[in-house]
């Protein structure tokens, strides 16, 4: 009974890591649909030029954009994920093992500088950035390309529908900033449970509310990785105010994105091969944590 139980626990716990995964994936598609249908539906042109050519090259550049942006977000996450950055299939070898160099306990090896235990996905990963509770994947050497240039499309894509959206928050506030229209921004949640408006009104609120409160995250998150690629960071170094891989800017990112770093960040099937090898990396200061 205890074995049932712990398996029980062990699979539910598992689904639990994917929820986030399904989520934004759900987010993503949503938002999308919203914008595509405000751009085919409801494009803000003037009625003299709906029925233009213009309007129908004007849809064509905004739906190509959009779907481009979506391409991007979808295929740098599926790269992402598929790509693994641990340690599983690579030689570290044993012998002269210098400075930086760690034993790991749990995987009962010894593991280069940079490398680290995720005890989330349970090895060691090169160069480890972070455990992406949202992809339920570690950000590492070799899928860290794919993980900046999805939070990059991600960022375009939620700037791109805050625009559009904007003309939702023009119609929600059209008679002015009272307490319905305030509340319906806030909280539609409960004005759809108390029937206070309608579910198409709902979902426009709530697709425009997750555009800001998304931008505004992605934004965070985009900034700061690249605030840490330009020093030649992870965030575990970050956390420790080390800096002792920083090979100045165009290194960093070549070390970082790869040879064509350049170019690389407008589609994942641009090849772009890494610098190095994930294990050893060019030092120019000290690895001591700076006091």
């Amino acid at each position: 009974m205890t074995g049932l139980g712990s398996r029980l626990f062990y699979k539910v716990g598992k689904l639990c890591e994917q929820i986030p995964v399904f989520l934004n994936t759900f987010l993503v598609f949503s938002i999308t649909g919203e914008v595509s249908y405000l751009v085919l539906v409801e494009a803000p042109l003037e009625a003299e030029q709906q029925k233009t050519t213009w309007s129908s090259w004007w849809k064509a550049l905004h739906l190509l954009g959009q779907y481009f942006m979506l391409g991007n977000i979808c295929w740098n996450a599926f790269l992402f994920l598929k790509v693994s950055p641990s340690i599983k299939g690579v030689f570290l070898g044993g012998n002269g093992l210098g400075q930086g160099w760690r034993y790991c306990y749990t995987c009962e090896t010894h593991t280069p500088p940079r490398c680290s235990h995720c005890y989330d996905c349970k090895v060691c990963v090169l160069r480890r950035d972070h455990h992406c509770v949202f992809f339920g994947q570690c950000v590492g050497y070799r899928n860290y390309r794919y993980f900046l240039c999805c939070l990059l499309f991600m960022w375009l894509g939620l700037l791109y529908a805050m625009v559009m959206n904007a003309e939702v928050f023009i119609v929600i506030l059209k008679e002015g900033v009272t307490l319905h229209s305030i509340l319906l921004l806030l909280i539609p949640w409960i004005m759809l449970v108390s029937g206070q408006v309608s579910a198409w009104a709902f979902t426009f609120a709530f697709i425009a509310d997750t555009c800001v409160v998304g931008f505004l995250l992605v934004s965070a998150f985009f900034f700061f990785h690249l605030f840490l690629l330009f020093r030649g960071q992870t965030t575990r170094e970050w956390y420790s105010s080390r800096r002792p891989y920083n090979l100045g800017l165009v290194n960093n990112l070549r070390h970082m994105l790869g040879l064509r770093w350049y170019i690389c960040w407008l589609s994942p099937l641009i090849p772009s091969p890494l610098v190095g090898d994930g294990i050893n990396f060019q030092v120019t200061g000290s690895l001591e944590p700076c006091q």
